[in-house]
């Protein structure tokens, strides 16, 4: 098996009315972090061995071509343990000694086999309003051109009635000190753990989404709907979007394939149930070298029901991209960042970016991982020095920059939540289509920076 690493209303002068101290605070905690904190899919976070390897065994994931219909299970079980089935996908996990792999993926009902892969990626007060359409501007929201400084928003969508699966980490305990109830989905929220072959089964972890140390997922889910910091609320890119946070990561921000594909499943059977009139997005700001054949099933099946399916490109530079960013069908975001940040102390909230936007005002981040043959990269977004919740301490409220492709994919999530809130009967290749069409050319070219840079004034017009 393989794993994955992670890639109300308010007046800003009443506010801000002790700005300097505000800022001072801020920056004492950027900077004792080195101004950044790399996000888990740059590969800082733990790697884990390429397969789990004990007394021999390995796990795999096993796709079939048929169903995994109890006379196939029977046979399987003489070449080891079946852990986990995907009926919907037609696949299964197993614990298997490592010399019957071979034996396994030449057997007739099997289309692929492969070791798991590796991917990285309690309650307390409310925030006392239930979005944040009216907060304040930050410049990585400015760049993509959903508000203007001193202005306040800029288009007229917010994301209402869309949900976006954050398949990530979870929220940390307190992120109803950050977050608005009402735009988190408790009700859908779930946790997903083992794979790989070393915690056996791929189960439900019951209640563990809200018990996140990473809080890795609780950035990428304040890039899309805002959140609070102090007294102040900033605004997101589609703030009336509702979350479903789904925990596919352990506590270090690292996890395997397999339990990826039970979240994108799950996700992908609420979309075709009980969301079936509500359009469904899936944000991935996780990766991994290596393609998974039951992690490519699910997602081939989300597509199926409609979900769109957004992930972080990878921030390896010129090695090139992750999987499944890399995966044509996903939706793949590069990171860009703006060459006037730190001109100022207060730029990232109190600089106007430049309208209409102009490319040449951004630069594509050096980390971000570039295009190779036979991978897919489709637009960039902001990923550098992007402010929101990270928590350094359990229950200790804390803010960070961050940079990472981690950071540019839920960008692109807000703005398709926009997309679809204008116009819900999109298909997933519909809106990869248009968003394509509309990206601003970087200098860097397609193999680094895809079709180009992307805001939402683009993709609202291409509509």
């Amino acid at each position: 098996m393989k794993k994955m690493m992670l890639n109300s209303s308010a007046n800003p002068l009443a506010i801000f009315s002790n700005r300097k101290l505000f800022l001072l605070a801020f920056l004492i905690l950027a900077l004792s972090c080195n101004k950044t904190v790399q996000s888990p899919d740059t590969g800082t976070s733990r790697s884990p061995d390429p397969a789990f390897k004990g007394n021999g065994y390995i796990g795999i994931n096993v796709l079939l071509s048929e169903e995994p219909g109890t006379d196939i299970l029977k046979d399987l079980g003489a070449y080891g343990t079946v852990l986990k089935v995907f009926p919907e996908i037609k696949a299964l996990t197993m614990k298997v000694p490592g010399d019957k792999l071979p034996v396994i993926k030449s057997l007739s009902y099997v289309r692929a086999a492969n070791p798991d892969a590796v991917r990285q990626g309690s309650p307390v007060d409310a925030v006392p309003v239930s979005n944040f359409t009216t907060g304040l501007n930050t410049w990585n929201l400015d760049a993509v051109n959903v508000t203007d400084l001193n202005a306040g928003r800029s288009v007229a969508e917010d994301g209402e009635g869309v949900y976006v699966g954050v398949l990530d980490t979870g929220l940390p305990d307190s992120w109803r000190q950050y977050f608005p109830e009402e735009r988190i989905a408790t009700q859908y929220a779930k946790s997903f753990g083992g794979g790989g072959g070393e915690n056996g089964n791929v189960s439900e972890q019951p209640n563990k989404w809200e018990h996140d140390q990473s809080t890795h997922g609780g950035h990428v889910t304040s890039t899309i709907i805002g959140y609070k910091f102090g007294s102040a609320y900033f605004n997101g890119v589609a703030p009336k979007a509702t979350i479903i946070p789904v925990k596919i990561l352990n506590q270090n921000g690292s996890g395997w394939s397999s339990v990826i594909a039970e979240g994108i499943v799950y996700i992908a059977k609420l979309k075709d149930g009980e969301l079936s009139e509500n359009p469904v997005i899936i944000n991935m700001s996780l990766g991994g070298p290596v393609l998974d054949a039951v992690e490519s099933a699910a997602l081939d099946y989300a597509i199926s029901k409609g979900v769109i399916i957004i992930a972080s490109a990878g921030n390896s530079g010129a090695a090139g991209m992750g999987y499944p960013g890399a995966y044509k069908p996903v939706i793949s975001v590069a990171a860009a960042g703006w060459k006037s940040e730190f001109s100022t102390p207060d730029w990232w909230y109190n600089l106007d970016v430049a309208e209409p936007t102009d490319v040449s005002d951004f630069y594509l981040a050096g980390f971000s991982s570039r295009q190779l043959t036979g991978q897919d990269l489709d637009v960039t977004a902001p990923g550098v020095y992007i402010v929101g919740p990270y928590q350094f301490n359990s229950g200790q409220l804390t803010y960070a920059f961050l940079r990472g492709t981690s950071m540019a994919s839920p960008h692109v999530a807000g703005i398709i939540a926009l997309m679809l809130q204008k116009k819900a009967s999109l298909t997933p290749a519909e809106v990869e289509t248009i968003l394509e069409s509309v990206a601003l050319p970087m200098s860097e070219g397609a193999n680094a920076a895809g079709s180009g840079f992307i805001t939402a004034s683009a993709a609202l017009s291409g509509l």
